[in-house]
């Protein structure tokens, strides 16, 4: 029970930053400059407790001034202008304006107004078949929002939980950060706690599935996908692990959705079982539905008897109590230790009963994602919780479990938006249903294009109902989803050392690994015109392909919105203009990831990585030239609850645009659990230029028409090593025709058009002469749209010895295939 006692909170502010308070019926506290809480208790009795939402109010006191009179208090900082009356709050006697040049009309708060922000989370996606409402953030684009908390549970001096003082009282908080999005963010977790840090292995690939799996069919399962090289990381056991359907729970009277006994039938010797697991590098994680409490014919039923207090022998369901502390501590110390000796590493808790329990006020899910998580950060563990979303503050508690959605293209469609605006109210670490749950259909390209989505998700967990025909595994699919879902599985894997290094910002800084494309470009209309696409850490935008393909490009499309400057296309090195809107289109193997000029992205180079997600021996890291870059690529050995508590291997890695300057390296400290020497590779996307390259130690170079590549064996951790490429190197033009080619050879369509369409485009024609010429065509829209994606791409001029060059090509290309047919060019 101390390890769950063991909560840091300072939820008492500083007095010298209150207003009000004692011998008042209103107490205001200015956390920050943009963030105040505002109170009132008819009694003048205020609440100091912690809150679910606010456990740290102990925060450095902002600059402020108050203006005062017998029948007026204004409060002023730099970003906001609060005015109240010094009577019940009202719409008419309190009010908060946002400071700054964001909108006189719209940037005021009154009590009682509904705020109009930029949308946060939801409990549950259970059943959804698309667009659900989901509750607010913190954040607004009229500059200001307020969170109530009135109604949320507290936490104690000794740990344990309470309810609110009853009687007429208010308890709430305004963000008045204007357009300062992640200053909002910031502002949320000094108040509401940090974002844990997850251990590496929860971000590679998750396995679960609801269904009746015997051991033996398991273990074979994981090693099938290791056959097919598909690296996991987690497996997850759905309810049938527990007595279900046994003739003791049918008497019983239990819906046999709560259990704590293995079902022997099916896994006859529990503790082997998850010791092969764990031999096969994966962690595994038990579901659980609590509700029902503990029937006479669990294992554990007399032990808990026994520690509650009851005649084992009368037989008597234990009613799930957990908000009474005795049952609290049985739970943890007796149902779930037994299993956790045995080999569960964590749990799925699957709590679907509500709100309620015994002390007003008290969620019994909060209950069970606050003391899970405290309960497994003991001996240095580091936590890790499976469960649902209780509200504002439970970002403390990851990882979330969004529960049961439809398998349908308007689920996935909705997905990466819910995912984006949950980082608004700072929850930043789902699991969703990868591929849906239930009901919905069979499609075979919904299923790849959202396992692609689950590579660029916080976590990609497939997931899938007892249905005979519905399964995740990819080798149940068609050849082409086949081969598109198992690269994106083993693409996931290859990403964690870049993913786990921003889990480490995220615990560090505060920033959440998925965030909308407005909080990088608050002022940019576009930016909120792109719900679905979002920014994946510092480097990466990513937009998903959420709907079918179209018969005539077979490509699927997204509405992209891509900021100032230029970007780069990861995969096929295409550069792109920025801050324009556009349709990408993309072939079901392919995914549109764009990173920004200077940006710095690590990778796991192994051709088939390993399960669990380990530190790599080989890497590859892809760097975008034309500006500076930094990253910090962190790892460590998995020891340590907490971020302060990491003994942490840095492996620095910058490039200096004006000199043209890689530096890569050393380590930063002692790492004995990283391998002494590391091969590298390091990609240049899109920058061709690579006569003049020097490396500071041995190295391959290689350049292609989409990139250059340096590679170098075996180079010591302690070493640094540079990659010079020349003062000043810039992104080479994109070669237009030669993806142009792809989409008018894929296109379904009649043959003569397409002559025409390529003469358009390799003629010497001025680009806008080009766009009119092909857009009175009456081309199939799709089409059109998908060659004005690449005509359009990088309006940057070509020198005549590149047009020279293109002109050749195109006239070889004229030659060799009647127009257009059957040419053989290199795949992006």
């Amino acid at each position: 029970m101390a390890q769950r006692q063991n909560f840091p909170a300072k939820p008492i502010a500083n007095s010298k930053a209150i207003v009000g308070g004692a011998g008042c019926k209103y107490r205001f506290t200015i956390l920050t400059d943009g963030l105040v809480r505002y109170e009132y208790a008819d009694d003048s009795v205020f609440e100091d407790r912690a809150s679910t939402f606010a456990i740290n109010r102990a925060l450095p006191i902002p600059k402020f001034r108050v203006v005062e009179s017998s029948a007026d208090l204004e409060i002023i900082t730099d970003k906001f202008h609060l005015r109240y009356d010094k009577t019940k709050f009202s719409a008419r006697g309190f009010s908060v304006q946002c400071r700054g040049d964001i909108s006189s009309w719209h940037s005021m708060w009154r009590f009682g107004e509904q705020s109009k922000g930029l949308g946060g989370t939801a409990r549950t996606l259970d059943e959804a078949d698309g667009r659900i409402p989901v509750g607010p953030g913190v954040i607004s684009r009229q500059g200001l929002i307020s969170l109530d908390d009135s109604d949320t549970m507290l936490f104690t001096k000794d740990g344990w939980v309470s309810g609110r003082s009853s009687g007429e009282r208010v308890d709430g908080y305004i963000f008045a950060y204007g357009h300062d999005y992640r200053g909002a963010i910031s502002a949320f977790y000094a108040v509401s706690g940090k974002q844990p840090l997850l251990p590496r292995w929860a971000l590679g690939n998750w396995w679960s599935r609801y269904y009746k799996y015997t051991a033996d069919e398991y273990l074979a399962l994981m090693d099938r996908f290791k056959e097919e090289k598909i690296p996991l990381s987690v497996s997850v056991l759905d309810m049938d692990w527990h007595l279900v359907d046994d003739e003791r729970v049918k008497k019983s009277g239990s819906s046999g959705w709560t259990g704590w006994t293995w079902e022997r039938r099916l896994f006859p010797d529990p503790k082997a079982f998850l010791n092969e697991l764990h031999e096969r590098d994966l962690k595994v994680t038990l579901n659980l539905h609590p509700a029902d409490g503990v029937y006479s014919y669990e294992e554990e039923y007399g032990a808990m008897a026994e520690a509650l207090g009851k005649n084992k022998e009368d037989g008597h369901p234990i009613a799930f109590d957990i908000v009474d502390k005795p049952f609290n501590d049985a739970y943890f110390d007796i149902l779930l230790r037994r299993r956790e000796e045995e080999g569960v590493d964590f749990w799925w808790i699957d709590w679907q009963q509500g709100q309620h329990s015994r002390i007003p006020g008290v969620d019994p899910l909060w209950m069970l994602n606050h003391f899970h998580f405290l309960d497994n950060l003991r001996d240095g563990t580091r936590p890790l919780t499976f469960s649902r979303y209780a509200g504002p503050g439970s970002h403390r508690y990851p990882v979330g479990f969004s529960g049961d959605t439809v398998v349908s293209w308007e689920s996935l469609d909705f997905q990466p938006e819910f995912t984006a605006t949950s980082s608004n109210i700072g929850y930043a670490w789902w699991s969703h249903d990868i591929g849906g749950h239930f009901m919905g259909y069979r499609d075979d390209e919904l299923a790849a294009r959202w396992v692609q989505l689950g590579v660029f998700s916080p976590i990609l967990r497939l997931h899938s109902s007892n249905n005979p025909w519905n399964s995740k595994e990819p080798w149940k699919f068609t050849q082409e989803s086949r081969s598109t879902m198992n690269e994106a599985l083993r693409l996931r894997n290859r990403l964690i050392p870049y993913i786990y290094s921003m889990n480490v910002k995220s615990a560090m800084e505060g920033q959440p690994l998925i965030e909308p494309m407005y909080y990088n470009y608050p002022e940019k209309d576009g930016a909120y015109g792109v719900p679905n696409q979002f920014l994946f850490g510092s480097e990466l935008i990513v937009m998903p392909m959420t709907t079918p393909r179209d018969r005539v490009t077979q490509r699927a499309r997204a509405r992209a919105w891509l900021p100032p400057g230029r970007c780069v296309d990861i995969f096929s090195g295409v550069v792109y203009d920025g801050d324009c809107e556009k349709w990408l289109y993309r072939m079901l193997e392919e995914y549109a990831v764009l990173a920004h000029e200077g940006a710095i992205i690590p990778f796991d180079a192994a051709e088939a990585p390993g399960n669990g997600g380990k530190n790599p021996e080989i890497l590859e890291v892809k760097v975008i030239v034309g500006a500076d870059g930094n990253f910090e690529m962190y790892e460590d050995n998995g020891h340590g609850g907490r971020v302060e508590d990491v003994n942490w291997a840095v492996t620095p890695i910058t490039f200096d645009q004006n000199l043209g300057v890689l530096s890569l390296g050393p380590v930063s400290s002692e790492a004995s659990f990283l391998p002494p020497k590391r091969s590298w590779t390091i990609t240049f996307p899109a920058f061709t230029e690579a006569e003049h390259i020097h490396v500071s130690t041995v190295a391959e170079v290689t350049t292609t028409d989409s990139g250059t590549a340096v590679k170098i064996e075996a180079l010591p951790i302690s070493s640094k090593v540079t990659i010079d490429l020349g003062k000043n190197p810039q992104l080479a033009i994109t070669d237009t025709a030669k993806h142009i080619f792809r989409v008018v050879d894929d296109a379904q369509m009649e043959f003569e058009p397409k002559k025409l369409i390529w003469s358009v485009v390799t003629s010497d024609a001025p680009l806008g002469v080009k766009v009119s010429q092909l857009t009175t065509m009456d081309l199939d829209q799709r089409l059109l749209g998908a060659i004005l994606e690449f005509l359009c791409a990088d309006s940057r001029p070509v020198v005549k010895e590149e047009a020279a060059a293109a002109k050749e090509e195109a006239a070889e290309v004229k030659e060799s295939t009647g127009g257009y047919i059957n040419l053989k060019l290199p795949m992006a």
